[in-house]
């Protein structure tokens, strides 16, 4: 690992941080707007749905663009929007405008999350590829934690609409801090040009020593046919398909618990602030969970350590519903949720970026991360109506663990199935000198 290298984590760190906080803010800020617009909790549930829509859209249709024109253009070219996006949103006047603005922030925000964990991926070591990369994706759940804090303290003293600045400022920043500092992906270049300049300038700030004028690469081969189609080969159709459910169930439980929590909380008697400061802790133990996961997975087998994670997760789910008259199980029952099943969220993207080859691995990523995000959509509009039915917490609960068994039994059939493509059939280090 060089000092390259980390800074490339970095600054994949702060789009997801910055991403995580955005994508977190409807949730955090969602009591405050209900009470100043008098909203009953289902009106909350479009909102909640329009941004996460967004994300789905976003990571179908622009996050695949990083296989044709690069990781990095497509990286500053979403984090600027959804930052202009959130300022907008900022200055909305009924429901409905702050609907669509989700919507629009939601695209730039799909967009750029998997342009980053393929960046990060494709400059890792092989050895220590999953940590890192599930150590880069802990920026989401400590930026959705912050964004929890933070709430907690501006829309007390500024109101609702200050987060959503402070959502809008931040990217910019960060964009401008892509623009100057991030490298293009090796790999990208290569594919594009196996005489790339600009991928042997890269790899001498990783190895300074190296020679490596007039150098030819030998590594990822551009594949036949459009990158979606790539998914759908033969060696590769099955563990998509085991994918795609792993991510839009993981989505869905994530979801429904990140953007209904603080509003259950607030239902059953706590503060706006005490809801904020709980709902932190799903993404608090959704960091760590992250960490601890990432660290094993490249040790023990990752499929089985995941699986395992999920129905851990299902039960910390289930011991939420239980929490009420036992005191101090909520804020425990949500930091394990947050541990298991946010943690393994974490992880299935580092499965994911190493499962595809370089000409289809944004794509790859970008498709179980939009169809994921469908699943966020149907878990964001499925709280509202489970509060409409006026059941129990126990009831309510125990149906929100189910989709965690089950994308832990996805992850377990795709450890079945092999592992599939390996991250390149060879390695971008390998080169010939031209005479």
């Amino acid at each position: 690992m060089s000092r390259f290298q980390l800074l490339i984590i970095v600054l994949c760190f702060l789009i997801v941080a910055v991403d995580g906080f955005d994508t977190a803010a409807a949730a955090f800020i969602a009591p405050a707007i209900r009470a100043e617009w008098q909203l009953t909790p289902a009106v909350l549930g479009p909102m909640f749905g329009a941004g996460l829509f967004g994300l789905m859209v976003g990571a179908l249709v622009i996050g695949p663009f990083a296989d044709r024109f690069g990781r990095k253009p497509l990286l500053i070219f979403s984090v600027v929007f959804f930052g202009l996006a959130s300022l907008g949103a900022a200055f909305s006047h009924s429901i409905t405008e702050l609907t669509w603005w989700r919507f629009v922030t939601g695209l730039g925000l799909g967009a750029a999350m998997p342009s980053a964990i393929t960046l990060t991926s494709e400059y890792c070591p092989e050895r220590k590829r999953s940590f890192l990369v599930t150590i880069m994706f802990c920026g989401f759940t400590l930026g959705s934690a912050m964004g929890g804090l933070l709430a907690a303290q501006l829309v007390a003293e500024h109101g609702w609409r200050s987060v959503l600045v402070v959502g809008g400022a931040v990217p910019l920043v960060v964009a401008v801090l892509l623009w100057a500092l991030l490298p293009e992906s090796i790999r990208f270049l290569v594919l594009k040009d196996p005489r790339s300049t600009a991928a042997a300038r890269n790899l001498a700030r990783i190895a300074p020593g190296a020679d490596l004028s007039g150098a030819v690469f030998v590594g990822p081969k551009k594949a036949k046919g459009l990158p979606v189609q790539q998914l759908f080969s033969r060696n590769l159709v099955g563990g998509t398909l085991l994918l795609w459910l792993a991510f839009f169930m993981s989505l869905l439980v994530y979801y429904l618990l990140t953007n209904w929590l603080p509003t259950f909380i607030n239902s059953g008697g706590a503060s706006i602030q005490q809801a904020a400061l709980i709902t932190m802790m799903l993404q608090l133990g959704g960091t760590l969970g992250g960490v601890v996961l990432g660290l094993f997975m490249d040790k023990v087998n990752p499929h089985a350590l995941l699986a395992s994670a999920y129905v851990g997760g299902g039960l910390c789910v289930t011991a939420i519903g239980n929490s009420t008259g036992v005191p101090g199980l909520l804020p425990v029952a949500v930091f394990g949720a947050g541990f298991c099943i946010a943690g393994s969220q974490i992880g299935i993207n580092a499965l994911a970026a190493a499962y595809y080859p370089t000409a289809s691995r944004a794509t790859g990523v970008s498709w179980a991360n939009g169809i994921g995000r469908s699943g966020s959509v149907v878990g964001s509009m499925v709280g509202g109506l489970l509060l409409s039915f006026h059941w129990g917490f126990e009831t309510i609960f125990a149906i929100a663990a189910a989709p965690a068994l089950v994308a832990g039994l996805a992850i377990f059939l795709k450890g079945r199935l092999g592992s599939g493509a390996t991250l390149d059939a060879a390695p971008v280090a390998q080169i010939a000198q031209e005479g």
